[in-house]
């Protein structure tokens, strides 16, 4: 058997206006996270932009890197080409004591 001895009076435009500002409050929070959310898509998508470009940055300066050690290895190479090419032309005096 129910008892209805605890009855309660409820204020419709009361509830309603209370679910108004409920759905008005969840619709807000949603509108606010959506600009969240693409706020970091773009922000996310900038910053692997940024990467990319930080990548081929180093990249380019690495090719940059080993081409002057290569070049310097050149020079060197050159170098001693020339020494070897001076010594063989310059002629020795005969009368002139080795030191």
């Amino acid at each position: 058997m129910w008892h209805r001895a605890h009855r309660r009076r409820v204020d419709a435009a009361a509830s309603w206006q209370h679910a108004r500002e409920q759905f008005a409050a969840v619709v807000a929070e949603r509108d606010t996270l959506k600009r969240d959310l693409e706020w970091a898509r773009r922000d996310l998508a900038m910053t692997e932009k940024t990467l990319a470009d930080c990548i081929t940055t180093l990249r380019e300066l690495r090719a940059a890197g080993q081409a002057r050690i290569e070049a310097e290895q050149r020079c060197a190479e050159l170098y001693r080409e020339r020494e070897l090419h001076r010594a063989r032309a310059a002629q020795r005096d005969p009368a002139r004591p080795l030191q």
